[in-house]
């Protein structure tokens, strides 16, 4: 498998870039993770729209969803321009029926329900799933393929289910919101603390943070988490490539 980082900021992006989505490849099958404000201009840089294969959310918060708008109507406007592609799946939890119905345009694409107690097979992915601890419906993944394993916790705080769903994991791609002095759990996020003990109790092999914030020195996320977890510790950036 290989992991690129299109967007990493949580809440909203900053200047000319983007919030969360992640590209994650495997045999040529193309699947993006979360498709949040800014992310279809920067995932061009690696893949265009209608070579997307399919699409999966953990949720419906707009820096996870915001151009989903746009990725349906670019798909669109290449087929009119001659670059005709298959119906792309976008799979979605239905515990919103409200936003899930926005998943599906036309013959462009087609919001496919998720069921979190179960696992998911899309493409060479087999993908299961955890409830997150946020103020709405939201499910970490842990997908796997050829072997190898990536756990994704969207957005979340902190429990200690975490620890078994992602044991043992090659690469834990984390969402670290807040930094060590400051209590995410009310806003649903963790700290790097949480990071550090949730990588070491689950025995990963490698850290990722993401869902980064917009202030601070974003180096001290790593250096708390590090005083935690020994094993490696990155921070994300656009275009980081990752081969799990």
């Amino acid at each position: 498998m290989k992991l690129i980082i299109i967007g990493f900021w949580g809440g909203y992006p900053k200047v000319n870039e983007a919030s969360t989505g992640y590209l994650l490849e495997h045999d040529g099958f193309r699947l993006m993770i979360d498709f949040g404000s800014g992310v279809l201009a920067k995932m061009q840089n690696f893949v265009q729209p209608e070579e997307l294969d399919a699409l999966i959310l953990s949720h419906y918060h707009p820096d996870h969803v915001a151009d989903i708008g746009v990725l349906q109507h670019a798909r669109l406007i290449q087929g009119f321009l001659g670059k005709k592609s298959s119906q792309l799946p976008i799979y979605g939890h239905a515990q919103d029926q409200h936003e899930f119905a926005k998943l599906t345009y036309k013959n462009i694409t087609k919001g496919v329900a998720y069921n979190p107690d179960q696992k998911l097979e899309a493409g060479p992915f087999t993908i299961s799933f955890i409830p997150a601890v946020h103020p709405v419906p939201c499910y970490a993944m842990r997908i796997e393929a050829g072997g190898k394993s990536l756990v994704y916790t969207a957005d979340t705080s902190y429990k200690d289910d975490f620890i078994s769903f992602a044991s043992g994991a090659d690469l834990l791609l984390s969402e670290c919101n807040f930094y060590g002095n400051q209590d995410g759990k009310g806003a649903g996020h963790m700290n790097s603390y949480d990071n550090g003990k949730f990588a070491k109790a689950a025995g990963v092999k490698q850290l990722v943070l993401t869902h980064l914030p917009h202030y601070g020195e974003l180096e001290q996320l790593v250096t708390e988490a590090s005083s935690i977890f020994k094993g490696s510790i990155t921070l994300a950036k656009e275009g980081l490539e990752i081969t799990i």
